[in-house]
């Protein structure tokens, strides 16, 4: 059960009802519905796909934003502006892993809220912070890359001021979330209790973690600021900014081809690129598309489906599938985000290419993997 969906739950049931009915001489019948789940939401085999699915997106994220963030602290010379937003991206991306995926299959797994109020607070807190900080800095590693690439004779961000924007955008994400950190609660759902192997013999009081807001009507509006700050203005500024880069870059090869049609070079404010105009295209163009793309779908359904649930009391029919099915794709589509911003940014970066073989060769488990070409980094291909 959705911790958004309470309201709408207590007045419908999705699982076994037992009225107990006392009725008087005057005919008045006074009715208490209990309502029964499984203690389980799902069979042994969906339980089996969705640990198994969760799983490696859990081992992808942990082992890519390791390695990052060895390559650039191991490597004085990989620490530039645009690899200390990497490093901060592929933190926030860990903390995704560690805090979100496994609480949130957990919570797919069992019904209702097996932990403590501290780990509710706690976790929606962690959670919140970590996704916030790395949207945030998606953003800053896009406006550094449209400053560098569309204004390259003006003065670039210096180390410090790249370290000041790390703060700020720790800071703003735990200013966002701390209205959820103070809201978050865990309360027993009246009449609602869970049955462990259809034992009714065996049975659990149901408690939710979720928004308590004093108005519940906040809760809206709250889910629809971080709606506003968390996916469309920052999904807004990455597509203007890779836009604008993208832009350049094809001016750039029009203006270059006619004056120098043989070279196959490029050349952008007097700066050589040194490589060929199909070649260096293609690859600024899949990357961008992959950045703002994977971005806007990995994040949208999840998105969509917490303002659905807030702004609509669905029936019971459809909450089921929603918390059943839907929801878990969707959590797992988002946090597989943070999973893949290794293979975005470490892939289409020959820095961080050599940096991946500097890493294996230096680590045992590397050994054991043969390398068939020596210039790809066979770990970071296999992550």
């Amino acid at each position: 059960m959705d911790n958004r969906s309470v309201e709408c739950m207590e007045l419908e049931g999705s699982a076994i009802t037992a009225a107990h009915i006392n009725s008087s001489q005057d005919t008045a019948v006074n009715a208490t519905n209990i309502t029964f789940f499984p203690y389980y939401q799902h069979s042994l085999y969906v339980a089996a796909s969705y640990i198994l699915t969760y799983f490696f997106i859990f081992l992808l994220c942990m082992v890519g934003n390791i390695l990052v963030c060895l390559i650039v602290l191991e490597n004085r010379r990989m620490r530039t502006v645009t690899n200390l937003f990497i490093l901060n991206l592929a933190i926030s991306d860990l903390l995704v892993g560690i805090f979100c995926i496994p609480t949130t299959l957990v919570d797919n797994l069992i019904t209702g809220w097996p932990f403590s109020n501290t780990v509710c607070k706690m976790s929606g807190f962690v959670q919140g912070v970590s996704v916030s900080a790395s949207v945030f800095t998606l953003v800053a590693i896009a406006v550094e890359r449209f400053r560098c690439i569309v204004y390259p004779l003006q003065p670039k961000p210096t180390v410090l001021v790249a370290k000041a924007a790390i703060i700020l955008i720790w800071v703003l994400a735990v200013v966002i979330m701390c209205p959820a950190a103070v809201a978050l609660t865990v309360e027993k759902v009246p009449f609602h209790y869970m049955v462990y192997n259809n034992n009714f013999n065996h049975t659990f009081p149901l408690y939710t973690c979720y928004e308590n807001f004093a108005n519940p009507q906040m809760r809206k509006v709250y889910t629809a600021v971080l709606f506003a700050h968390i996916y469309m203005v920052p999904l807004t500024v990455i597509a203007l900014m890779y836009g604008s880069i993208g832009v350049k870059l094809c001016s750039s090869v029009v203006a270059n081809r006619e004056p120098q049609p043989a070279s196959g070079t490029v050349q952008v404010e007097g700066r050589r690129l040194g490589q060929p105009i199909s070649q260096k295209k293609i690859k600024v163009i899949k990357m961008l598309i992959l950045v703002a793309l994977l971005f806007m779908v990995s994040w949208l359904p999840l998105w969509t489906l917490m303002m659905l649930t807030d702004y609509e009391c669905l029936d019971k029919d459809q909450l089921d599938l929603l918390t059943s099915y839907i929801f878990p794709f969707a959590h797992w589509l988002a946090f597989s985000n943070s999973s893949v911003n290794p293979i975005i940014y470490g892939y289409y970066n020959e820095n961080f290419k050599s940096g991946f073989q500097a890493v294996c060769k230096s680590r045992p488990f590397c050994k054991l993997i043969p390398r068939h070409e020596p210039n790809k980094a066979r770990c970071s291909i296999q992550v």
